[in-house]
This record gives structure tokens, sequence and C-alpha cells, in this order.
């Protein structure tokens, strides 16, 4: 069953057409990657979902409730919430003071001082992080910076984490890592929506995968129907991906 659907969704950015009249869903329990070029459309069509823009024409709604005119706050405490493809974090904050800002501005609810430290304290140790929970964000290395930002995004409790790009910037040994950490999330119920050029954890992980280019839907299908798609090999993925390899 979808927990989140588009329907002829579309942005526009003067006459630039960013994302255009895309069809999307995503079922509850699933890890669904959105692959495409740079600049294909795959973080605007995330910033609409998470309202960081706001839609020029179509339709989203999440749990069949239409997010179009919500605020970004409010879509993150019906239970929808992101990470950015830049890390953006406090840098003069502590992990754990990082993480108990999505703690107590997540939940559709007033939330106790001491609830949102047995929260975010959670947050922070499922993520690996809990020796680190007092050093500074600014003294962290970039991977451990984007666990940070997973830990605030799960501290919410959302229902649907979108994920911008985890894994780039990693090396071989830390993106196998983030695959793990991503199955894991997914394992507690939490459905995952991710935009990521890895191939290796878009092929390994998700269930299905969306294509876009130039804004458009292009092809949708199983990994190993994507892998197979010539017109995504063409456009995208290149022989050597489609070879196997």
């Amino acid at each position: 069953m979808p927990i989140l659907e588009g329907q002829d969704v579309t942005k526009y950015f003067g006459g630039l057409t960013a994302v255009s009249h895309v069809d999307f869903y995503v079922n509850q329990g699933e890890i669904v990657g959105l692959i495409g070029p740079n600049g294909a459309g795959k973080t605007t069509l995330f910033n609409l979902i998470s309202a960081a823009l706001s839609i020029s024409a179509g339709e989203i709604r999440f749990k069949e409730q239409k997010l179009n005119g919500l605020k970004p706050h409010q879509i993150c405490k019906k239970g929808v919430s992101r990470t950015f493809q830049e890390t953006k974090v406090f840098g003069n904050m502590s992990v754990l003071q990082n993480v108990l800002v999505g703690a107590f501005f997540g939940s559709p609810n007033r939330v106790s001082g001491a609830d949102a430290a047995r929260e975010a304290t959670q947050a922070v140790d499922f993520v690996g992080l809990s020796a680190m929970s007092a050093t500074p964000i600014q003294d962290l290395t970039l991977v451990n910076q984007k666990r940070v930002e997973v830990a605030r995004a799960l501290a919410t409790r959302p229902e649907l984490l979108l994920l911008d790009e985890l894994m780039a910037g990693l090396n071989s040994t830390e993106v196998s890592e983030a695959m793990e950490l991503v199955t894991r999330i997914r394992d507690t119920g939490i459905t995952i929506f991710m935009v990521e050029h890895v191939m290796k954890a878009i092929m390994g992980i998700c269930e299905r995968i969306m294509v876009l280019h130039h804004g458009e839907k292009i092809a949708e299908g199983t990994p190993r129907e994507i892998a197979a798609n010539k017109k995504v090999i063409e456009i995208y993925l290149g022989e050597e991906t489609y070879a196997g390899s």
C-alpha cells in the first residue's frame, strides 16, 4: 500500500521546468531509489515532498493526505523526515545537541526534556555514535556528520525517511556500512526513499528504482530491470554497469 504518492508533480523555475508531470509512489516498508544524471530533478522532487519548495502543479499525498500547501515543519510532524545532499548541521553544537533538535521539534505533540533526551540518545546509539555524543559536529569526519543527520531525522520519529545522497563522498567501506544502516532503518518499520549516485548501494538495497532525466520520469522497475534498460544505460548507467561490473 502506498505511503507516499505523487500525481502529475511539476515544478517551474521561471521558464525552466525542473520536474515535469511526474507520477510516483512509495509503498510502506519499501526502500525505493531515485537516480538520474546531475540536474535531473531528483533533489527538487525531494524538496517538493518536504515543502522546501512549493509545487507548481500536481499533487503529493502522504498516507492519503494532501501535502500541497503545508510548511516543512508541518510535514515533518506528519511523519516525513529527510537528510540533505550537503550536510546541514550545527557545527558548534555537540552530536547529541544536534539530534535533540529533531527530538524536540519533530513530534506533533509537546515533548518533555527527558523524553527528548531519551529519543535523541537512542538515535545517536542507533547510528553508532554514542562514544561521540559530546563531540562538536565540526570535529567529525564527513561520514559521521552524515550519520548525525540520519540520527536527527530518526529522532523526529518518522514513518518515511528521505535520504539525499547519504553515500556521496564516502569510501567503499563507509558505503557498505551506510547500506547496512539504511537496511536496519527499514527493518525498524521506516519506509525509505533515497536519492543516490552510488550504484553499489542503489542496486544492492533498493527493491525498486525510479529514473529521472531533465525532470521527466523515464523508467521505473526493479534493480535488474533498470540495469538492463537501454535508455537508462545510454543516459546514465553506461555500458560498463550494463555488463554487470
